[in-house]
């Protein structure tokens, strides 16, 4: 694994989607509690950012505001059309003050 810092813990406000920018690639961060979720930053349906959306804690669900679509946060996979592709997940982890995110895709 191949962690980059992707902000400050304290930056995360609980249960409100983040976006940031990792090298090239725009990450969706939303904290949960004391989990991080990644996940790519752009709906699969639409080139939305995902980070404009709403968490539902319940659901573990990230809704895009383009169309409505809801993606599972622990599998990336839309719950509704219009989309049809999943989004990548990012593993996470919380080094001291510090969120690192992993690039490579999580299996789901």
């Amino acid at each position: 694994m191949s962690w980059a810092r992707a902000c400050r813990l304290d930056e995360l406000a609980d249960g409100v989607p983040r976006g940031v920018l990792i090298g090239e690639s725009r990450v969706a961060l939303v904290r949960d509690g004391d989990a991080v979720h990644a996940i790519a930053d752009e709906c699969t349906h639409a080139r939305v950012l995902l980070s404009l959306g709403d968490f539902d804690r319940e659901l573990h669900t990230l809704e895009c505001v383009g169309h409505g679509v809801r993606f599972d946060l622990t599998t990336g996979e839309p719950l509704e059309p219009p989309a049809s592709r999943p989004v990548p997940l990012y593993p996470t982890t919380i080094d001291g003050e510090h969120v690192l995110v992993d690039l490579q895709p999580k299996e789901s």
